[in-house]
């Protein structure tokens, strides 16, 4: 599907959608839960839906309605060791569940679509082949494992992927032994553990955390709480709440201020930049049309890299440096490079790092037209950068937003967003 999206300033207010980061760990552990638990998740995008499928793979019983996930839990049948899981084109699916099939003892192929076959994998398959887990060879893709993943020590370096830490936590209350998680540092992404963690304890589960080491103790039964709401989603929020600090106000409900995601930094960022921000309660209000560029440390927030950049586009002035966004390369498209190309297309100057993005204030949004990438997030971030270029904005491939959001366009029109289908060829 390819859009045009013409200049004209978002004004309004939204909901937010539900966190798929926060969706993946609760449908995850209701579904190896001792009772059944009632998901309230008010969205179901296509990372969301990858999980419920590949649960219901694994002998989970998932009914939909009503805004409401009802979650039976699987049954531990060693007679139905095989099973085949599609994780669609979502990374955190695959590695919340390699470790989990095999704390199961199940043999397990893995298979997926679109950059899924490019994600690294190899850090977690090594501590899982040195704990009883067989692997296909690296590269081949579907990805096939065999064997009963054992308990012990596990040893990651703490810069490469939260994901992994999330699929061993998720895993390891369920083996027979002990054991310890110890992350190498930095570690980086670690709000997304800490996700984790509180999902973890939700379900009754206890994990001992001291500075970059977690003590799981085995033999553990995730305790169904009954009910859960999925939080409300930061990251996906953040587009909009750019979107206000671009002129505005724009005001996002939903968002809880307590909240573990890492994502909520994107306040911080806008604030810096020089956005006018107001919360009351779960809403979240952003305005302001005079922005200068920040310095920008990615660590822990990689995700919010494509939308920061629009803002630092329309900054007024200052240069915006974005730094450890090296993971960016690796994720639905190489993000560092994707960033610059758009840009680029769209009358901005981007210089491109490493490990990061040079962006100067002062410049001229013009409009153009632009791939999506195969990138939710890119299709979103420009979409939002034609709201104050001078000149209309085409993104090709803008259904990559079904991946997590996908009635964004339904909320960027209801802010008083032009967009025009130009066709709807998927």
């Amino acid at each position: 599907m390819n859009v045009c999206v013409s200049p004209g300033s978002l004004t309004g207010t939204v909901p937010a959608i539900s966190s798929k980061s926060d969706a993946h760990r609760i449908l995850i552990a209701a579904s190896l839960s001792d009772a059944p638990t009632k998901v309230l998740c008010n969205v179901r995008s296509e990372d969301i839906l990858a999980t419920v499928n590949c649960m219901r793979a694994l002998g989970a019983e998932i009914d939909d309605a009503d805004g409401v996930f009802t979650v039976k839990p699987l049954r531990r049948d060693a007679s139905e060791n095989a099973v085949c899981l599609d994780c669609g084109e979502s990374g955190s699916v695959l590695r919340f569940l390699l470790p989990v099939v095999s704390a199961l003892g199940k043999s397990g192929v893995f298979t997926g679509r679109g950059r899924l076959p490019e994600r690294p994998i190899t850090d977690l398959r090594q501590v899982m082949e040195a704990h009883g887990v067989r692997f296909s060879e690296p590269g081949a893709f579907p990805i096939r494992t065999e064997g009963t993943l054992t308990a012990g020590k596990f040893t990651l370096k703490g810069n490469v992927s939260s994901q992994y830490v999330t699929g061993l936590l998720l895993a390891l209350p369920l083996l027979e032994g002990d054991s310890e998680i110890e992350l190498l540092p930095p570690v980086e992404s670690a709000s997304y553990i800490r996700m984790t963690l509180d999902t973890l304890r939700t379900f009754g589960i206890s994990v001992e955390c001291t500075e970059n080491r977690f003590r799981i103790k085995g033999g553990q039964r995730y305790r169904s709480p009954g009910e859960v709401t999925v939080d409300g989603d930061w990251s996906n929020a953040a587009f909009f709440l750019t979107a206000g600090a671009l002129g505005g106000p724009v005001t996002v409900t939903g968002l809880r201020q307590d909240s573990v995601q890492g994502d909520k930094a994107v306040l911080r960022v806008l604030r810096e930049m020089g956005a006018q921000i107001t919360v009351q309660g779960d809403a979240v209000t952003v305005s302001g049309k005079s922005l200068h560029g920040v310095p920008i440390d990615a660590a822990d927030t990689p995700d919010l890299i494509p939308i920061l950049s629009v803002a630092a586009a329309a900054a007024e002035n200052g240069v915006t440096a974005v730094s450890n966004a090296g993971r960016l390369r690796i994720k639905e498209s190489d993000r560092l490079a994707a960033i610059c190309d758009c840009l680029r297309r769209i009358g901005v100057a981007c210089t491109e790092t490493d490990d990061g993005l040079v962006i100067e204030g002062g410049q001229t949004i013009c409009g153009g037209t632009v791939n999506g990438f195969g990138d939710h997030r890119m299709v979103m971030s420009m979409a939002v950068a034609a709201s104050v270029s001078q000149g209309a904005v085409t993104i090709e491939g803008a259904q990559a937003v079904q991946k997590t959001y996908p009635h964004f366009f339904d909320d960027f029109q209801k802010l008083g967003g032009k967009v025009n289908v130009l066709d709807s060829h998927r």
